[in-house]
Parts: structure tokens; sequence; C-alpha cells
């Protein structure tokens, strides 16, 4: 019973951003769940070593080069991946740019880059993926990449920690309109992970040793513990949540 609860056979899921870090986690922990899985990145060529790692697992993996910015190239993405594998059951905004600096030192360029990538884009793909699962008997899942900034200030993150704030409100507000629909809209909080984006933090030894002391867990999270909940919320064992925000983050909110 429990393994059927989260059993993604049969189903389609789809993962920007999935050429590294948070994103191959996710790709492939859908994979393993039993899902297909269609993948985007920036650079088609960075996607091979995922789409290698899905089709070990013995699942079809579809790719396409798309930037999420370009608004105008997602549905024919989309449009691409379903003409292939006949559906969109799952969509996991996962695509997203950072860059710290002062905020006195944000510029206009800056900004767009990041509330483009990372508000903006989950919204058109998530309208675009909803356009395809309303239209389906069992509707869909969509499940959007928060933060710890959806929660708290980080000084130096405001354009960042606005973005994955509006990310929160979004998920909400669109858990509350798709619901009819059969779609539900989640999201998950990633804590402090070791990504490529992020390997700079964790080149500081002082760094690293100042975050692990404020981690109750006292460990930074890895690929098991973002896919699980993935999982999670892409299966029929949330089918009665929407609208909610998981943080994955060894219990760092809980305890601040």
């Amino acid at each position: 019973m429990a393994n059927k609860m989260f059993d993604l056979a049969g189903r389609v899921a789809v993962v920007t951003g999935a050429s590294r870090g948070l994103g191959q986690w996710i790709a492939l922990a859908l994979a393993e769940a039993g899902a297909d899985v269609c993948i985007t990145a920036r650079d088609q060529n960075s996607l091979s070593e995922t789409k290698e790692k899905i089709e070990a697992l013995n699942r079809t993996c579809i790719t396409s080069a798309q930037d999420v910015t370009d608004i105008s190239s997602i549905d024919e993405t989309l449009s691409k991946f379903e003409n292939i594998t006949g559906a969109v059951d799952i969509l996991v905004n996962n695509a997203g740019y950072e860059q710290t600096s002062p905020s006195l030192e944000v510029d206009e360029q800056i900004w767009d880059k990041i509330i483009g990538t990372n508000l903006k884009g989950a919204f058109f793909w998530s309208q675009a993926a909803a356009r395809r699962m309303s239209r389906r008997p069992h509707g869909g899942s969509i499940i959007n990449l928060c933060s710890l900034t959806s929660y708290v200030g980080i000084p130096t993150a405001v354009p960042y920690g606005s973005s994955k704030s509006g990310l929160l409100g979004m998920t909400r507000a669109l858990s509350a309109e798709w619901a009819p629909l059969g779609i539900r809209v989640n999201a998950v909080a990633p804590g402090y992970f070791r990504t490529a984006m992020t390997e700079g933090f964790y080149q500081d030894k002082g760094w690293s040793a100042k975050m692990l002391d404020k981690i109750p867990q006292k460990r930074f999270g890895d690929g098991s513990d973002i896919g699980g909940a993935v999982v999670f919320l892409a299966s029929g064992a949330s089918a009665y949540i929407t609208g909610q925000c998981i943080p994955v983050d060894g219990g760092f909110l809980a305890s601040i």
C-alpha cells in the first residue's frame, strides 16, 4: 500500500533547470519513483549527464534547451514534450538564479534577471502546464522550489528573497484557483544544500561551521532529502495537500 501511494509509474514529469544540483537530484528521484522525465536547461549539452542517469533507471528521458526567461519558448517546449510522451502530469519549477549584492548596489539588470528567472519564469511555466493538465481527468501536480528566503530576510540577497517570497505567494494563490481543475500546487523550501550554484559559500570553512551550528540536525542536505519531498508532493500520497510549502532544512526554520 505504501509503495503504491508513492508510485509514479505511467506519469510524465517535467523538471526545469535539471542539468545539475537540486534539479538533477529531483529528476532522478522522480525517475526512481517510476516517472518518465522531461528536463530542460539553458544549454542542451549540459543535460547529457542527467539524461544518462535517468535512462540507466530504465525510464524515458526527453531533453530540451530552454531559458525560463524566454517566455515565448515555453509553450513550444511543453508541446514538444507532450507530443513525444502523450502527457504532462507533473511540473517542477526548479530553474533558479542567485547573485548576492549589497542592496544599495543592485541595478535593474540584476533585479530583472533574478525575478525573471525565479518568479516570472515559474509562473509562465505553471500557466502553460496547467492548460494541459486541466484537460486530463486526474489533473496534475505543480511543485515550486521556494527557499529559506521565502520566510526570512537575508542581507545582500534582497532580489533573490523577493523572488522566492513571491513564489510562495504564487504557490498559495494558484493552488486556490486551480484546485477545481484538479491541479495541486505546492512547494518545497530547501535549506542548506551544497550545489554548484552555492559552492562558493561552502569553500569558506568558517561560514560552513557557522551554518552547521544553526541546523538542529547538524548536517547539510543531500539529494535524497530534496528528492523524497518532491516525490511525496508529486504522488498520490499527498492527494489532499495543496497550497503548502515544506521546508527541507534539517530543522533550521523551526529553531530560529
